[in-house]
């Protein structure tokens, strides 16, 4: 029987090449969140399903999961997302943490759901959370964080748009001001979720289904006038005048100080999941090719007191790797990210012991070498370099052993030069310095 050598749908294999870029998307998430003082951890990657069952969306908990039973008849799951995990951990210790704790983690997660474009079964994502603080110092702290990473990968304002709302706003706007029950709220805030992933008449049909026949002209005339809303002084009357409306003011005069311009208000903003009770956010790509949804947060405060104590204000975000993976292509942003490997030392003829000798050498001074010991013809170890994307070539002979002189080659200048083991040393650490950014990840 002949296996398959592609991965389980909705997964991908991280070759090196693919794996070098991954870690510069990691390195920089790791870089700026940590400048603001975020600390890492690290929970579990099977938690009991009920954590999920208790609070997130129940699309993701009844289809998109991946359960089942362990051999203590425990029903557990792989986690679909970060934030149940990093509650309960909060919970756990909740006297001994100092507040505002900000916690940071980069995961991958796993969720049956249909693979396209930007989302995948298996994704990675980073997760910034701060814990202990109820005003919108917190709110406005997680998406100037969210902004840093954007421009840190050299992202202009132009290229992308923060959209911002607020869950109190939206439960006010659809118990007050659209006059709907709990259960058609909540089909309300599914339909105004996928707005941008449906066909306008397919929108108004099912927002005549929710409203039913005789309320429908009035609710759709509503509807109508809150989409128009582009700011938040744009809000009918009915609704400008609430507590989540002047907290939106208040926050967006923290986020314009904080050097953000390209945020908006935006009223069809829902965050699918259930555990939101404020601020929401999410990071639009403004490119024609790639107009979406990249990644977002908001404020969750009751999740914690779940798992038992007081509640713990909360905010947070999660950006995921794939969709700015694609936001980096979009926009031509990815660097040229070479191995990580800094020499590939070339051995000719029975020099293999001296190669060995000069190769350890390099190693104690921090340079990163593979040595091939394959014993193959020169023009076959050349290809094998070039194919593994690796700076330099170092050619080693008993020539160059007996003279202690050495010919390196820069791969990319296609420039050859005869040095001595410390000027070696230096051209790759001045190499290392001049291209820092891609390779000290």
């Amino acid at each position: 029987m002949s296996l398959s050598s592609q991965p389980y749908k909705g997964t991908r294999d991280y070759y090196p090449e693919d794996k070098r870029i991954m870690n510069y998307v990691f390195h920089t998430w790791r870089t700026v969140v940590e400048g603001f003082g975020y600390e890492d951890y690290l929970p579990p990657l099977l938690e009991p399903l009920e954590l999920y069952a208790a609070k997130t969306g129940q699309e993701i908990v009844n289809e998109q999961t991946y359960t089942f039973t362990d051999r203590g008849e425990r029903t557990v799951a792989i986690r679909p997302e970060m934030t149940p995990s990093v509650s309960r951990m909060v919970a756990a210790r909740q006297q001994e943490i100092g507040y505002p704790a900000r916690w940071y983690n980069i995961a991958n997660y796993m969720r049956y759901e249909r693979p396209q474009r930007g989302r995948e079964r298996e994704f990675w994502q980073l997760n910034a959370d701060v814990f202990g603080v109820a005003g919108p110092e917190a709110d406005a702290e997680i998406i100037l964080l969210a902004h840093e990473i954007m421009k840190a990968f050299k992202a202009t304002e132009k290229m992308y748009t923060i959209r911002i709302n607020h869950r109190e706003l939206i439960n006010a706007m659809m118990r007050d001001y659209l006059g709907l029950s709990t259960v058609q709220a909540e089909l309300m805030i599914k339909l105004f979720d996928k707005k941008g992933k449906i066909p306008h008449e397919t929108f108004r049909d099912t927002a005549v289904e929710i409203f039913g026949q005789d309320a429908a002209p009035e609710g759709l005339r509503k509807i109508a006038k809150l989409i128009s809303a582009n700011s938040i002084d744009a809000l009918p009357a009915e609704l400008a005048d609430l507590k989540p409306v002047q907290e939106l003011q208040q926050l967006f005069k923290m986020i314009h100080s904080g050097g953000a311009r390209n945020i908006v208000f935006d009223i069809s903003l829902m965050r699918g999941f259930d555990y939101y009770t404020g601020m929401v956010f999410e990071v639009f790509d403004n490119h024609p090719d790639n107009n979406r949804a990249m990644f977002g947060g908001g404020r969750y405060d009751g999740l914690v007191s779940l798992f038992g104590g007081e509640s713990v204000p909360t905010v947070g975000f999660a950006p995921g790797y794939t969709t700015m993976e694609v936001f980096l292509r979009s926009h031509d942003l990815l660097p040229e990210v070479s191995s990580t490997t800094d020499v590939y030392m070339i051995v000719l003829g029975e020099a293999g012991t001296g190669a060995s000798k000069l190769a350890r050498r390099l190693r104690s001074e921090g340079i990163k070498v593979a040595v091939d010991i394959t014993g193959r013809k020169l023009d076959k170890q050349i290809k094998a370099a070039v194919k593994m994307h690796i700076p330099y070539m170092l050619f080693v002979g008993e020539k160059e052993i007996a003279n202690e002189v050495y010919r390196l080659k820069d791969v990319k200048k296609q420039r050859e030069q005869e040095l001595s083991f410390e000027r070696i040393v230096t051209s790759v650490n001045d190499y290392r310095g001049r291209n820092k950014d891609e390779l000290d990840i």
